[in-house]
């Protein structure tokens, strides 16, 4: 595919969302790619990956952006803002976004890409994630911090780059929010050495990196006398790619703005 074969997102029948694919050469972009597939509601019109990259059918970022109604990127945190603020430049396409590992400055970023362009950022697209969120989050709120203590606890294959991972840290927050207070207060990333005892209140996360794990997660609720343990296991990276998708087809359209996957399942309220 050259990029004067790119096809314009008119081009696609009508009610088909046209798709760009960043890092296309990932493990998410052929799983999304294979996701994509055949698929009546969606068609891949344009594929990019870093520059210089070399793969049949790439094209350059921009002249993708410009193919299609909507991005998805599931690369790093620094490609996602440089694809969130030219996407905001240029008024479009819409984003999907699914990289986890960013800094507070750059979440800025794409907060501001946000006021000129739909976004959904999430680090989780899995339908049963976003159901375990609002189970943290209830259970967080009817078991008194005094009594229970929240630890989160995730593993991923040993490529994964950051740490905990974006879905570890959203459960966190889920569990923050049920206790009305914020994740950076109590918070306990690391423990080594004397630490001292547990802090009351705190929400701790722990970190396993190992293998082909494609992503564990589970939340436990321990109190004196019993654990509660809530948790998800993904057993195939095509359920992360066939929620983007989901959040891709909801997206187009949307006015500017900054969503998540609670938003695009209608979980938010």
């Amino acid at each position: 595919m050259s990029q004067n074969d790119l096809a314009a997102p008119s081009s696609a029948a009508e009610g088909t969302v046209t798709i760009a694919l960043a890092g296309a050469l990932g493990r998410m972009g052929q799983a999304l790619a294979k996701t994509l597939d055949g698929r009546a509601d969606a068609v891949v019109v344009a594929r990019f990956d870093r520059p210089g990259a070399v793969g049949e059918g790439l094209v350059e970022r921009d002249a993708a952006l410009k193919a299609a109604e909507v991005a998805i990127d599931f690369t790093i945190p620094e490609a996602s803002v440089a694809l969130a603020e030219a996407a905001a430049a240029n008024g479009g396409p819409a984003l999907v976004i699914g990289s986890t590992g960013f800094s507070d400055d750059q979440n800025a970023r794409i907060a501001a890409a946000a006021t000129r362009v739909a976004i959904v950022k999430s680090g989780n697209y899995s339908l049963g994630v976003n159901m375990l969120m609002g189970l943290v989050r209830q259970a967080a709120a009817a078991l008194p911090a005094r009594d229970w203590d929240v630890e989160v606890h995730e593993a991923h294959h040993k490529r994964k780059i950051d740490a905990p991972s974006g879905t570890a840290l959203m459960l966190g927050q889920a569990a923050a929010d049920g206790r009305g207070v914020g994740l950076g207060q109590v918070a306990d990333r690391g423990r080594d050495g004397m630490t001292g005892p547990r802090k009351e209140g705190a929400i701790g996360f722990s970190v396993v990196r190992g293998g082909g794990i494609i992503g564990e997660h589970s939340v436990i609720f321990a109190g004196e006398e019993e654990v509660l343990t809530l948790s998800h296991s993904a057993t195939d990276r095509g359920l992360f790619a066939r929620g983007a998708v989901a959040a891709a087809l909801w997206v187009k359209g949307r006015p500017p703005g900054l969503y998540d996957m609670q938003d695009v399942l209608g979980f938010e309220n």
